[in-house]
């Protein structure tokens, strides 16, 4: 997904489980389960986004 300030945001479905990896346009990363927690996560930011790389 892609805002009009140009700001990318990725969620790919990791084959063979139930989990979502999320890639914020920060670069912060998380993996969730529930797709309403990944979303939630992400239009947060910056909250939750303390690093890159981060799965929290």
């Amino acid at each position: 997904m892609s805002t009009p300030t140009g700001e990318i945001y990725r969620i790919d479905w990791l084959p063979g489980t139930d989990l979502l990896h999320g890639t914020c346009h920060c670069g912060a990363e998380h993996t969730a389960q529930d797709p309403v927690e990944m979303w939630e996560w992400m239009l947060a930011h910056p909250r939750g986004h303390e690093s890159r790389g981060s799965s929290s």
